[in-house]
């Protein structure tokens, strides 16, 4: 990596490793984090042009050997705490895009709550919020 990810960055790597983790990143959860970036609060001092970078940026870090161990590692130490939540919710939220959850995935939620050290009853109700979301009729 190339310095320290700021706050954005390390939310977008987050998302971005989410659908890379299962090595199929669908339309939905691209879909998906264009929507988060472009409407959410945490993103409102982002450029949204600088998407696409970041994200390919990502995506060379996580083509390395030792990448997702990396990612968490930055990701722990660069992003402050008080979007911890928000980095679990924006994840829960991409897995969540195409209503099929991989057994990666729940892995990659798993690491991601050990990295940000995160209490499970708050991981828990993020979780069961995503599912309320995202239930058909």
């Amino acid at each position: 990596m190339p310095g320290p990810l700021s706050p954005h960055d390390a939310l977008i790597y987050i998302m971005v490793t989410m659908s890379a983790v299962d090595r199929e990143m669908t339309d939905k959860e691209m879909f998906r984090i264009g929507q988060m970036v472009q409407y959410l609060p945490a993103f409102r001092d982002f450029d949204v042009e600088q998407l696409v970078h970041t994200a390919e940026a990502c995506g060379n870090v996580l083509s390395h050997e030792d990448g997702l161990d990396k990612i968490l590692n930055e990701v722990s130490k660069n992003l402050p705490e008080k979007l911890h939540e928000t980095a679990y919710a924006l994840a829960v939220e991409v897995a969540a895009a195409d209503l099929n959850i991989k057994a990666e995935e729940l892995r990659f939620l798993q690491l991601l709550r050990d990295a940000l050290d995160l209490e499970p009853l708050i991981c828990s109700a993020i979780e069961r919020g995503a599912r309320a979301r995202h239930h058909t009729i």
